[in-house]
């Protein structure tokens, strides 16, 4: 039976810290598993010690290259996708990932679609080497959310609220 609780451990291509957080096991589907994080939250940030104020939902993809944030109101972005390695479980309670720096967001309030941190993904690729393969992978992962956040494609259209209702 998995854990009710999975870490989730966000690094950086040179194995820095990134993200790193608890989170609630919601569901697994044919999308990946569904982890939700409430408000109070203890997390590291930047390798800094954080709290998360706002409650969302994580989805990790079982094996795509991003994954997808959901954040009710006041956050500004609706949904929040970070470009990342597909996901390496370590058991059933840790989940590995690498952040590739792009993220892809949709605005709550105008519904526009955003890409994001091309510049420090363009460093990133000569200050750490990324391969050639990872560099496509990460650029159609972008190109794919971009038009799948704005096309009503799911789960960004309606059913993450599901598992968003269930910690805000």
């Amino acid at each position: 039976m998995p854990s009710d609780v999975v870490r989730v451990i966000y690094r950086k291509y040179d194995g820095s810290a990134h993200r790193d957080y608890p989170a609630r096991r919601l569901a697994e589907d044919d999308l990946g598993v569904w982890l939700g994080v409430p408000a109070g939250t203890s997390s590291v940030y930047h390798g800094r010690p954080s709290v998360e104020q706002i409650p969302f939902v994580l989805l990790v993809p079982h094996h795509a290259w991003w994954t997808g944030m959901f954040n009710p109101p006041p956050r500004t972005s609706e949904v929040y996708c970070d470009i990342a390695s597909p996901a390496r479980w370590e058991g059933e309670d840790t989940v590995h990932l690498v952040d590739l720096d792009l993220d892809v967001v949709r605005r709550r309030e105008t519904g526009v679609v955003e890409l994001r941190d091309e510049d420090e993904f363009a460093e990133h690729r000569v200050r750490f080497g990324y391969p050639d393969e990872l560099v496509v992978a990460a650029e159609a992962a972008a190109r794919w959310l971009f038009g799948a956040l704005g096309d009503g494609t799911e789960p960004f259209a309606t059913s993450y609220r599901k598992w968003l209702a269930l910690v805000v």
